[in-house]
């Protein structure tokens, strides 16, 4: 049973007359209008009469209780558990001080000390359902905190998020289990919930180091590096010997350096210097997403300038990967497809981009990268011709001549069947293509990507022979002869 000897202190100078039993009286009156409010639920009045009863008679182990329920309701667990703790001290046989100690204790995240007071109520209570509950509960939070443990060494940082909800249940005031779990969402790139609870930390304990260290994480993870350094140094000067916040204060500053070097040599045309230092920068930190998805992408700027377009493909899509909102790294990507000739590809991005962002700009990309998809799948008769796209129109006859001479019928004709189909095939290839590009108004029509067909120009009906004879100057302008086995010559007559 609690103590209730009185040894008043900081009392009204008439206080000072009053007898112990009287002071015990005026005690008790006030512990009953603390109860009333606290059964009111106005616990800030409750906490104030408790008090006033603690000052009559500091040595009464119940008002301290009391006071310690009051503080619990008012989420002030760390003054709660000293009024807890204070009550135990004047009487260790005190059932209720035991179980709100060991209640504090839980809620602040302490499962071991917890334990301990729930196992002396049992002693002092073997049937105490509360204190049974509650020692399972403290049971729960330490194998939370175990499984969090090996999540975090694995960076399975779900898994830590997880376990710490479910500890939080019951240690709702563990500033510990709050900052670890702030730490993964930040790792998790789940940055506003994570600068969220650090947030609520810092505004009840604005020195906070782990808490100012999550901000600063959160802000280095979303590119902000300037401002992160300077969270990152306030928690070192709350906590020199915080071994994250100096860590990530290096890493800040290393990657920051790091990728304003490779800025510089890129702006100044040297870009395999660029190259080399972008991938220097991605290997210092590959938990910061945000800022290693930049660096994929400038890299992979810098590989098209170098004309490693597979290679530059390859770091946009990891870029991508870490970052799927990256409208930068889908255009990049976009046009190095565009530059392979992979159109479907290049579709598939621009149509994302546009999807994003309906900007006029990024609706000529993809319009332009579906009209070369659509000449993708026709006959590529610069290639039939083995001329470039700008090749000039000497440069096309002279391209016609040499194919049309090499794949005629005649030239063949000793060949077996199949060869001679193949020729006769490619021959008429040539005759079209030329046929095509040797005349503005269809060729204009060709490379504007139109079908050719619109205009009832079918290239089914066409005669290659004919344009081989109109070309070459009519019948008898021209002769097959064999001077070999498998070697022809021509003439003209």
């Amino acid at each position: 049973m609690a103590t209730e000897h009185c040894d008043a202190v900081n009392m009204d100078p008439d206080m000072e007359l009053l007898s112990d039993e009287e002071l015990e009286r005026e005690a008790e009156g006030f512990k009953e209008q603390g109860n009333a409010f606290y059964i009111k639920k106005d616990y800030a009045e409750a906490f104030n009469y408790y008090t006033k009863a603690i000052d009559m008679c500091p040595k009464n182990a119940s008002y301290y209780g009391n006071r310690a329920a009051t503080l619990m309701m008012l989420c002030r667990y760390r003054e709660a558990l000293e009024d807890s703790q204070q009550a135990v001290r004047l009487d260790n046989d005190f059932m209720k001080g035991h179980l709100r100690e060991g209640k504090c204790h839980l809620s602040l995240g302490n499962a071991m000390a917890a334990s301990r007071c729930f196992l002396r109520v049992l002693e002092l209570e073997p049937d105490n359902s509360q204190a049974q509950q509650e020692l399972k509960n403290a049971e729960s939070i330490l194998e939370y905190e175990r499984m969090a443990e090996i999540g975090f060494e694995k960076r399975d940082f779900r898994m830590v998020v997880f376990c710490m909800d479910r500890a939080l249940e019951s240690a709702s005031a563990c500033h510990r289990f709050k900052i670890l779990k702030a730490e993964c969402l930040a790792l998790l790139g789940r940055y506003p919930e994570a600068q969220s609870v650090a947030s609520d930390i810092l505004r009840m304990d604005s020195t906070n180091a782990d808490a100012l260290y999550v901000r600063g994480l959160c802000l280095y993870y979303e590119d902000c590096i300037d401002k992160a350094v300077q969270f990152f140094v306030q928690a070192l000067r709350m906590a020199p010997d915080h071994d994250k916040a100096r860590l990530a204060c290096r890493n800040a500053k290393a990657l920051k350096a790091k990728k304003e070097e490779g800025n510089k040599a890129f702006k100044e045309g040297n870009f395999e210097a660029a190259y080399e230092l972008y991938s220097e920068a991605l290997t210092i930190d590959p938990n910061n997403i945000k800022t290693n998805a930049k660096l994929y992408c400038n890299r992979a700027t810098v590989g098209s300038k170098l004309k490693k377009l597979e290679q530059a493909i390859e770091d946009c899509t990891k870029a991508i990967k870490l970052d799927e909102t990256y409208i930068k790294a889908y255009l990049r990507r976009a046009q190095c497809y565009m530059d392979t000739e992979l159109y479907e590809e290049a579709v598939r991005d621009y149509e994302k981009v546009y999807q994003t962002e309906k900007t006029k700009e990024h609706k000529h990309l993809l319009k332009n990268a579906q009209l070369e998809l659509k000449k993708s799948k026709r006959k590529d008769y610069y290639k039939v011709l083995g001329v470039d796209k700008n090749a000039t129109e000497d440069e096309i006859k002279k391209a016609y001549r040499k194919r049309a001479l090499l794949h005629h019928p005649d030239r063949h004709s000793g060949a077996s069947v199949e060869l001679q189909k193949e020729e006769e095939k490619k021959f008429k290839e040539v005759g079209e293509a030329f046929s095509v590009l040797s005349d503005p108004k269809k060729k204009s029509r060709y490379d504007s990507g139109q079908d050719l067909e619109d205009d009832g120009m079918n290239m089914g009906d066409f005669d290659a022979n004919n344009i081989f004879k109109a070309f070459f100057g009519g019948p008898g302008g021209f002769s097959f002869e064999a001077s070999g086995p498998g070697n022809f010559f021509f003439q003209f007559g």
